[in-house]
């Protein structure tokens, strides 16, 4: 695809992953127009006085929850990222009406106005708690994949394509546990739930780039896993604060050992390729030479942050903090330290 010739909107874009994804987009595929699409005008405010004030950019404000405002912010938009959402376990837990309003009927709404509008291409955004969720966070995302991935019949004879990406922890963003155990370095003590518990991790760039490269390759209907590291939860505190007591806490509601990113159950429709997996929709529309280039996982495959083969040491992790922007707070490495970009 052409990325000169899109329009592309962002909902949520003023998040973590929404300004790396401007950009992104603004360093090196120049759409036409790119639109800002949230419901904090402060943070819009902000983002624009940042820095980021293109040409091209345009802000709008709405709610994912206002189909209405959709309709209208996506009208001669051709390329869509949904990363709107409620996010935060406990919030979500504690308000469970409004994290249906945004999570399930938010993406109904994004799936009707782009389809209504004549989007193109649509890339949701979802996440490892999607898979067995066992909190209410992890239930909307797990409802909301499968609307994105279902709304392809939807969209009939149109030409109107819609796919999720599904990943880990990232690094620094909001909701990450490494800036937590920042604030918990300056009080000398260090809080973890579980020594066992392990986590997938990423950088926001890679997060952000995987993105760009599956709404380039997307046929509609897949989910797409990136190929990403393992690290024990334990190994990430004594990287970040190896000096600092360390307290278990033990497991929270809500939360699980160890992420899965691919179940045993969907191994049968996973296809593995280079640098990450794509698992197929099970609909007949779906044409099965669309990913003739990708390999069928072994039966039982499970791909978790536990039995991961790519796992990543202190070292690597405190080199993609040192290089993150989005924390200018790390980049005062201790003496010692070699800092690296991400």
């Amino acid at each position: 695809m052409n990325w000169q010739e899109q329009v592309v909107l962002v909902t949520g874009g003023t998040g973590s992953f929404g300004r790396k994804f401007v950009e992104l987009m603004l360093r090196e595929y120049h759409p036409q127009k790119i639109i800002i699409f949230s419901r904090d005008e402060l943070k819009q405010h902000d983002m624009r006085t940042a820095g980021f004030d293109h040409p091209s950019l345009r802000y709008f404000l709405g709610d994912v929850r206002d189909v209405q405002r959709l309709q209208r912010a996506f009208s001669g938009v051709t390329v869509v990222v949904h990363a709107a959402a409620l996010k935060q376990v406990p919030a979500c837990e504690y308000n469970p009406f409004e994290a249906v309003q945004t999570n399930i009927m938010g993406g109904r709404n994004v799936i009707e106005a782009a389809i209504d509008q004549g989007v193109t291409r649509v890339l949701a955004l979802s996440t490892d708690k999607a898979v067995n969720p066992v909190n209410l966070y992890g239930a909307t995302k797990l409802c909301a994949e499968k609307m994105f991935v279902q709304a392809n019949a939807y969209s009939g004879t149109q030409d109107t394509r819609m796919s999720c990406a599904r990943y880990g922890n990232v690094v620094g963003s909001r909701g990450s546990v490494i800036p937590v155990f920042l604030e918990q370095r300056q009080r000398g003590k260090i809080t973890i739930t579980d020594p066992r518990m392990t986590r997938f991790w990423l950088t926001l760039e890679r997060g952000v780039r995987f993105v760009a490269e599956a709404i380039e390759q997307m046929h509609g209907g897949e989910i797409f896993v990136p190929k990403i590291p393992s690290m024990r939860l334990a190994d990430v505190a004594e990287a970040i604060a190896p000096d600092c007591k360390v307290e278990y806490i033990g497991i929270r509601p809500g939360e699980k050992l160890h992420e899965v990113l691919i179940s045993e159950d969907e191994a049968r429709l996973t296809l593995e390729l280079e640098d990450m997996y794509v698992i197929q929709p099970s609909h007949p529309w779906w044409k099965n030479d669309n990913w003739s280039a990708g390999q069928r996982v072994p039966d039982g495959f499970r791909y978790a942050s536990d039995s991961n083969s790519f796992w990543m040491t202190g070292e690597q992790l405190q080199n993609w903090i040192d290089g993150a922007p989005s924390m200018p707070r790390l980049l005062d490495p201790r003496p010692g330290r070699v800092s690296a970009t991400a």
